[in-house]
């Protein structure tokens, strides 16, 4: 039985394949458009076809996670309850959400005539539904507490509910306006940051500064009785075209003028401490009350709120380090996968599948195809005809402080780099983080770069999580380890940390214990091979456009080896050998 999982079609698009309760393939539309997506996604859903090798009419379902009348109806109730009395305001609001509703039925009766004359049923399921289908059923638990949380979907802007076995319970629903994801997005915003894309640096900028305002956002974030999050509405206000914004209460709390451009460094840093830390006592309240109401242990964590890794970092601190799961895509992309999920487990009673690590659904290419690339490219390239020989060849470019892109097998699905679309560097190597930030990522000071180590060796150097597997959370060096460089930890000596299986990705566990035979440990530098700004490259000639538009001194695809004039003399020293 096939079916077609798709996210709702407002931002970050994605579709999924599911075959009998496995999936084949799952990827993010953005990875092929190289830019923020909308609406169908019309490439991904091409490449989970081809990579089932079906057709429309050979699809069984279509599951879709979005319900968008639903949301229309309650995104309005809730702005006429927030905003009584500015019907300017709340004309242009209407008007704006009358228009996403047309283009998301518009999108629905498209996807239908795609399918023609076909059999195969359609689907929808709620935006949240499928947050939580996703975090609970590739979680290893049987039972569990799920919460998600978001900016808005379908007009909720979280769930609580139990999993048992196949099916969800829901408990409580969060309605819209009262988001904690919003919240932080309009923080985000005010710190200087483009919202809804760059809460990532608000995160890593909280670690910097003291939580001065955190009483400011509890006040405003905790209405009422309820554990719930519950925006108080005089913190809120309709601008005159009708979009959400913090009243002027906000900034006289905070004592900072309403309209201010920019704000000064200790500010900055303070107001993302406050906000983060204020989300992640309301989180771990919630989390700790049903919990114990509903005698559950384990929990299950969706939505995009939930891809900040501080916050689940600290919610496995207070809650138990293997208690906690957060699926590899908890973002928008994910839902996809939700949605099919849901059509099979949920709607069918279907037993699942035993808990797989790794998240390798994307699209994986040939030598013939790679070679045509780098031939149209004209570029220069060595060709490793083993695995040893290629793993020797990038071991000796990064033992020589060279920065490797790394491009093998089948795609990632989700935000994270796992091995397999990477940028690699050497921990040891001089001013490797200053390099890899001055001319490849181009990346704030504070940001830190994640480690990858084999699973095997974890334990000898870190406390770590299972939701390392999909670098959604951070481990903490143990006491008397000292060979992670100072430049890789954060405050509490806590890492950004990605355990490698050798099951599900041994080409690059391999090439970790590959270094570590002439290295002080088995661990690799690893970040996104991206260019700033673009999502992961996913095809070869992402991949060779990155390396020739940045300072990246090598190119790993497949079989195929390029290097700079830096690092020429260096595989020139391989080959000799």
């Amino acid at each position: 039985m096939r079916i077609l999982g798709l996210s709702s079609f407002r931002h970050d698009t994605s579709a999924a394949l599911l075959e009998d309760n496995r999936i084949v393939a799952a990827i993010e539309d953005a990875k092929f458009s190289r830019t923020q997506s909308r609406g169908l996604p019309e490439a991904a859903i091409r490449y989970c076809l081809e990579a089932a090798g079906a057709t429309w009419h050979e699809l069984d379902e279509v599951a879709v996670s979005a319900r968008p009348v639903q949301g229309w109806m309650r995104r309005s109730w809730g702005a006429m309850r927030t905003s009584p009395l500015a019907p300017v305001s709340g004309a242009y609001f209407e008007a704006n959400e009358l228009g996403s509703l047309a283009r998301d039925l518009s999108n629905l009766r498209v996807l239908r005539h795609k399918n023609g004359t076909s059999g195969c049923k359609f689907r929808s399921y709620e935006h949240h539904q499928c947050h939580a289908a996703s975090a609970f059923y590739l979680s290893p638990f049987d039972r569990a507490l799920i919460l998600t949380m978001d900016e808005d979907g379908d007009g909720r802007c979280g769930m609580l509910a139990v999993g048992e076995s196949t099916q969800m319970r829901p408990l409580q629903s969060i309605a819209f306006p009262h988001s904690l994801a919003w919240v932080y997005s309009q923080i985000t915003e005010l710190l200087g940051f483009v919202p809804r894309k760059e809460e990532h640096k608000t995160q890593w900028l909280s670690l910097e500064g003291e939580a001065k305002y955190k009483q400011v956002f509890l006040k405003m974030l905790r209405s009422g009785d309820s554990l719930l999050p519950r925006i108080d509405s005089s913190f809120l206000q309709y601008g005159v075209t009708g979009r959400l914004a913090l009243a002027s209460k906000f900034y006289r709390q905070l004592g900072i003028s309403e309209g201010t451009q920019t704000l000064a460094d200790d500010q900055r840093r303070e107001l993302a401490s406050s906000v983060q830390q204020a989300c992640t006592e309301i989180v771990g309240d919630l989390l700790d009350f049903y919990c114990k109401r509903e005698g559950i242990q384990n929990v299950c964590l969706g939505g995009g709120l939930f891809q900040n890794v501080l916050l689940v970092s600290d919610l496995e601190k207070r809650l138990g380090l293997d208690r906690i799961f957060v699926p590899p895509a908890p973002g928008n992309s994910g839902c996809s996968v939700g949605a099919a999920m849901l059509a099979w487990h949920q709607d069918k009673s279907r037993p699942r599948r035993e808990s797989e690590s790794g998240n390798y659904w994307g699209p994986a290419f040939g030598d013939h195809q790679i070679k045509d690339v780098l031939d149209n490219s004209k570029s220069r390239y060595a060709v490793q005809t083993t695995s040893d020989r290629r793993n020797d060849s990038t071991t000796k470019l990064l033992q020589a402080g060279k920065i490797v892109g790394w491009f093998q097998g089948r795609a990632e699905f989700g935000p994270r780099a796992l091995g397999n679309r990477s940028l690699l560097a050497s921990l040891w190597a001089p001013y490797v983080k200053e390099n890899m930030n001055d001319f490849v990522k181009h990346r704030e000071w504070f940001r830190p770069f994640a480690i990858s180590i084999p699973d095997e060796d974890c334990a000898q150097y870190f406390d770590a999580s299972r939701n390392c597997g999909a670098m959604n959370s951070l481990a903490t060096v143990k006491a008397g380890v000292d060979v992670v460089p100072a430049d890789f930890l954060l405050p509490g000596r806590r890492v950004r940390l990605h355990v490698v299986d050798r099951k599900s990705n041994p080409m690059f566990w391999n090439l970790l214990k590959r270094f570590g035979e002439q290295a002080p440990a088995p661990m690799l530098l690893n970040t996104s091979f991206n260019i700033a700004g673009e999502p992961l490259v996913t095809r070869p000639q992402d991949a060779v456009r990155s390396y020739y538009c940045s300072g990246i001194d090598a190119l790993v695809v497949e079989s195929f080896v390029l290097s700079k004039a830096t690092a020429m003399h260096v595989l020139a020293g391989v080959r000799a050998g």
